[in-house]
């Protein structure tokens, strides 16, 4: 681990814009464990349990009606818009884009500081996944936030200035300098925990322990085992690699944790979730078969040692991108009439799981959504009953659901009154396939979407079928009490609060909120922009308020799936904000630019020719894709290349790729793209412009 406090404390400087006096946040474990009290939302899922409850009801079903706006915020900041604030002593603080930290007053909306810790200048390359962040923590005197680029950074909450910072990643875990960081800290007992992501991009998973007050390396777990050459750090990763065959350590392995983290402080364990494999087919890393611990998993660790105590694997063997890194919930259930202690995740692969968090021997699990990879769960053994032909073995399938699952990152909440989980749901299947792939020439390659998967025949996904939904899910019964259509094929995330409300934005610029009971619409608000980020709850001078992130549909899959497209959001054109609501607000939003479907430059200054198009079109589904959208078709993430007239100018087009001309704007730099490679990417987005073509695997 490296100390980078010395070099980078001058990026503080001039960070202050507001003398506001500003104490400390005040959270800790004593306020993390607080179920009761709602004055603030200190950690990501509000309180240990991540339950994204809130206790307050002075805004209840009866008067919600009379929610306003109070005010909005201009983040000023490029890339993600879906983050979630947290909020303490009547101060929000969010992080946006490029790990930006800004603290603003929340009854006035005033910015009181803003820190850059210059992810840009810094990172550089690791800007890969252009995905920005989703939170930051909060710890006594400290604001914490986890940059893309891997570094973990403590912030004076009263100054806005830098305390200290640690790089977490390390040749051990990101061998080849491509992983990142998108997810939110943990804190416990002056201890925080982080992850990262990168399973496709040669990363090894693990989860690496600092102290909350200086940044000290305390601790790490790592997920899957690695060079057995080089031995083994413990007994729980010899154990873990007899479940491996092949050489999985060249590629990483994957089982990254770049989301799920729940303490657990009256067992005092951490629950981690963690990621896919890498890369996804397990032809190449896993041929002589075995479960590949801990991928697709949760696990359970001793939060003081970080040592291993119990795991339960979702997926043996994951190959669909089927990660469990989605959030997990902790609550105390009355099952066969007894209480439990459970842990419940929705992960991607379209189960809903509660596990005993004492012992991880699982309890029940169900269907949310259409699942065909699987007939059910075995309820003796814990393992899926998998319907024949999934690993693709036979050729290639088309799944459901499909590699962006059927609940993604967005967080569910979880209400102790209603005894109702809310999932935003997703509706999506893809094409899996090994065609063309010969695992023993396999190579991943640099900046690239490392999947190992290959084309797809004549199989097509059923994208005009793909839908969201927003459910009442009744964990006990393990069925829906519930079920409301929502705009689009991904919907934000979800926040409970006392009095049966449940509050969720859409992609169509609604904010919204439901009976949490029937799930019947009583209030709506018209954003201006897409409405992804998970809202929040919290008092300030005692009025009750709601917060929000609000901007173009960034991140995966909100910005990659080419049915969001038709919304009309723009990344140059719409803002990214922070809005707060209260009862009998009456601020107005700014003007907004209206929204349309971009328009492809009809343009035939460069005239595509096909075979440099189909070169370009696979480097653009590796390197491209992600921010830029299927097909070149860009959803707000990114802007939408068909329609912009830079790939028309080839000196233009690769100081932006390969120099990097615009990196302080989140556009990577691809330093690797020779001047073929650059003009190939110019044909393929040329013609989608032109004549568009969609059919895209999204395994690469």
């Amino acid at each position: 681990m490296r100390r980078l406090g010395t070099a980078l404390s001058a990026l503080a400087l001039g960070s202050l814009v507001a003398s506001h006096a500003l104490s400390s946040t005040g959270i800790d474990t004593a306020r993390l464990s607080n179920e009761a009290d709602g004055t603030d939302w200190g950690s990501y899922g509000r309180t240990y349990s991540e339950n994204h409850y809130s206790p307050l009801a002075q805004i209840t079903t009866a008067n919600v009606a009379k929610l306003g706006l109070a005010w909005s915020f201009d983040l000023n900041t490029p890339l993600r818009a879906d983050s979630q604030p947290l909020a303490a002593n009547g101060i929000l603080y969010v992080a946006t884009g490029l790990s930006v930290v800004q603290a603003i007053d929340a009854l006035s909306g005033k910015l009181l500081w803003r820190y850059d810790p210059d992810v840009a200048g810094v990172g550089g390359r690791k800007l890969i996944s252009g995905w920005g962040i989703r939170g930051l923590a909060l710890w006594r005197d400290r604001v914490i936030v986890a940059t893309q680029d891997g570094r973990l950074i403590g912030i004076d909450a009263k100054s806005g200035k830098l305390v200290w910072s640690t790089q977490t990643l390390d040749k051990s875990v990101d061998a080849m300098g491509e992983a990142d960081i998108t997810g939110a800290p943990r804190v416990f007992d002056g201890k925080v925990v982080i992850g990262f992501g990168g399973a496709e991009r040669w990363a090894r998973g693990a989860v690496s322990c600092f102290d909350a007050e200086t940044g000290k390396f305390l601790w790490r777990f790592y997920t899957v085992p690695g060079d057995p050459a080089k031995g083994f750090e413990n007994d729980t990763m010899a154990m873990a690699a007899r479940t491996w065959t092949g050489e999985w350590w060249k590629y990483g392995g994957g089982g990254t944790v770049w989301n799920a983290m729940t303490y657990d402080p009256e067992l005092h364990r951490l629950y981690i979730g963690t990621g896919n494999a890498g890369p996804w087919n397990w032809k190449i890393r896993n041929p002589g078969k075995g479960d590949n611990l801990f991928i697709a998993s949760i696990v359970a660790l001793d939060a003081n040692t970080g040592k291993y105590v119990w795991h339960y694997q979702e997926n043996p063997d994951e190959a669909w991108d089927y990660n469990s890194t989605m959030d997990i919930a902790m609550a105390t259930l009355t099952i066969g009439g007894r209480p439990r202690k459970v842990l419940m995740q929705a992960p991607k692969n379209g189960f809903y799981y509660v596990i005993d968090r004492e012992t991880g021997k699982l309890i029940s699990a169900e269907k949310i959504g259409l699942v065909t990879w699987a007939k059910g769960v075995d309820l003796k053994t814990g393992r899926p009953i998998e319907n024949p032909g999934i690993r693709y073995e036979n050729g290639p399938i088309l799944q459901w659901p499909g590699t962006y699952g059927t609940h993604n990152w967005q967080p569910m909440s979880y209400s102790p009154k209603t005894k109702l989980a809310y999932i935003p749901t997703i509706h999506q299947a893809d094409i899996y396939s090994s065609e063309g792939i010969k695992p023993a020439d396999w190579k991943p390659i640099n900046d690239a979407w490392n999947t190992g998967m290959g084309g797809a025949g004549t199989l097509t996904a059923p994208a005009d079928t793909f839908s969201s939904m927003l459910q009442g899910w009744d964990p006990v019964a393990q069925k829906a009490r519930w079920q409301v259509p929502t705009p689009g094929i991904i919907n934000g995330g979800t926040m409970a609060t006392a009095d049966g409300l449940v509050f969720q934005g859409h992609i169509d610029g609604t904010f919204n909120a439901y009976d949490a009971g029937t799930g019947k619409l009583l209030w709506h608000f018209p954003a201006g922009v897409s409405v992804l980020g998970a809202p929040i709850s919290y008092t300030a001078k005692g009025r009750q308020m709601v917060s929000v992130v609000v901007g173009p549909p960034s991140g995966s899959p909100s910005a990659t799936l080419t049915g969001q497209s038709k919304f009309g959001w723009t990344y140059r054109t719409h803002p990214r904000m922070l809005l707060t609501f209260a009862l009998g607000g009456k601020a107005k939003l700014p003007a907004i630019p209206k929204h349309a479907p971009e328009q492809p430059l009809t343009s035939r200054e460069l005239v595509p020719d096909p075979k440099l198009a189909a070169a370009g079109g696979a480097i653009f589904n590796n390197a491209c894709m992600t921010c830029h959208g299927v097909g070149a078709i860009a959803s707000g993430g990114a802007p939408d290349l068909r329609a912009s007239p830079v790939p028309l100018d080839r000196d233009t087009f690769a100081q932006i790729v390969k120099e990097g001309a615009l990196l302080k704007q989140g556009m990577p730099k691809f330093g690797d793209l020779g001047p073929a490679d650059l003009d190939a990417l110019r044909h393929y987005i040329r013609q989608q412009a032109l004549a568009p073509k969609t059919d895209v695997v999204h395994a690469m």
